[in-house]
């Protein structure tokens, strides 16, 4: 089990690749807040319910000065089928080998179907300009949860 992070912690950076095969990295980022959230697989119900969500309020996110990644264990390959099908505008990033899910806290043991399995627990977390955890959400439904974190954020 991965340790969880708390308000006022150093974000855990990464350089990931995104849909398209390129570099993201959350130091390039610094100086803006950052929305990052962590979803199981992508093209999934309610996978897509979230990343269409957070693509429905992008321009309002971003207005407020929020930059949104995703972040999941899916291949790029598959990243670019889910972006295209469902019209994703913010960056979908691939986290194969789970090392930045397992930074974050959000890959570990988790109850699905009345079994405890490991897998990816979905999780959000806003990450300040200077790099610093501001939000740590854990266990989000993927149902309303952009309009909570809205909420959260005064939005």
């Amino acid at each position: 089990m991965s340790e969880r992070l708390t308000v006022g912690d150093t974000a855990p950076d990464f350089t990931l690749s995104d849909a398209d095969g390129n570099k993201v990295a959350l130091q390039d980022l610094r100086g803006k807040n950052v929305i990052v959230y962590f979803y199981p697989a992508a093209m999934t119900p309610g996978c897509t319910k979230q990343a269409c969500d957070f693509r429905d309020s992008l321009d309002s996110l971003q207005a407020a000065g929020y930059t949104v990644l995703g972040i999941s264990p899916d291949r790029p390959e598959k990243l670019a089928k889910f972006r295209e099908r469902d019209a994703v505008t913010f960056p979908l990033l691939s986290d194969p080998d789970k090392q930045v899910l397992t930074a974050y806290g959000a890959f570990g043991e988790k109850t699905m179907y009345g079994k405890k399995v490991a897998g990816v627990i979905r999780s959000t977390f806003v990450v300040d300009p200077d790099g610093k955890i501001a939000v740590a959400q854990y266990n989000v439904k993927a149902t309303g949860h952009v309009a909570k974190l809205r909420r959260d954020l005064g939005l």
